[in-house]
């Protein structure tokens, strides 16, 4: 008999828990309401494109619903067996995939790490939006280096983007990974980009990775704060 851990690993059981999780979600997001702060955000993007879209690990499900007819976009995905079925999900949604690991550690190179950040590198250079997660690998709400320095590298600035929901489960594990639930109200909160020049020292990339750990983070509290409509979501919106 098929253990659990072989039979979790079997590229059909992958696909269709991969395309199962995608139909979810776009029931999530035909079932709910959304609100987008700002209300011109792809106006104001749009200047910039491409852009790097930046999202804290375990919020981000809903994200390939933010992506407007017309623009491309790729997004950085693990080749952990939960990334193959995040692939399946974020693909079948039409959000193309780059595998391998944000880790910059010790690691970087074993997980496929260079080439994925090559891959992003030419992404970019070839006109579409590149998605990732910020955090440190394993700790959450702590942005990474390696985001900070693909900005620098291609020129591309980040926009930290944060995506809440009224109605969802909240899990305890590392990422303080989301469910959200159909028939919620949904809030998009896209803070102010962060650029890091060219010429950008450790000093400044350092102090680039903190405003943009900042920025994430007052954006999922504002997403937050619109969806469950407290007193701060309210006067402000």
């Amino acid at each position: 008999m098929l253990s659990s851990r072989k039979l979790a690993r079997a590229p059909w059981v992958q696909k269709t828990v991969g395309i199962l999780a995608a139909e979810y979600l776009r029931l999530v997001h035909l079932t709910s309401s959304l609100v987008t702060e700002p209300r011109d955000i792809y106006e104001r993007v749009t200047p910039d494109l491409p852009v790097i879209l930046a999202m804290w690990h375990g919020q981000h499900f809903m994200a390939p619903f933010i992506k407007k007819d017309g623009y491309r976009a790729k997004t950085l995905i693990s080749r952990h067996r939960d990334g193959e079925m995040n692939a399946i999900a974020a693909e079948w949604l039409g959000v193309e995939t780059i595998r391998g690991s944000g880790d910059h550690g010790r690691e970087f190179h074993r997980k496929g790490g260079v080439g994925a950040y090559r891959q992003m590198l030419q992404a970019l250079d070839e006109g579409y939006n590149v998605a990732l997660t910020a955090d440190v690998p394993k700790i959450s709400r702590v942005a990474g280096a390696g985001i900070i320095r693909l900005a620098r590298d291609s020129g591309r600035p980040i926009y930290p983007v944060a995506i809440a929901s009224s109605r969802r489960i909240e899990f305890n594990n590392w990422d303080r990974s989301v469910m959200n639930l159909p028939f919620s109200r949904m809030a998009g909160v896209v803070g102010e980009p962060v650029r890091v020049p060219a010429e950008a020292t450790d000093e400044g990339l350092e102090t680039a990775r903190k405003l943009l750990e900042e920025r994430l983070n007052a954006a999922t509290a504002r997403a937050y704060a619109i969806a469950d409509r407290t007193a701060e979501g309210q006067s402000r919106g």
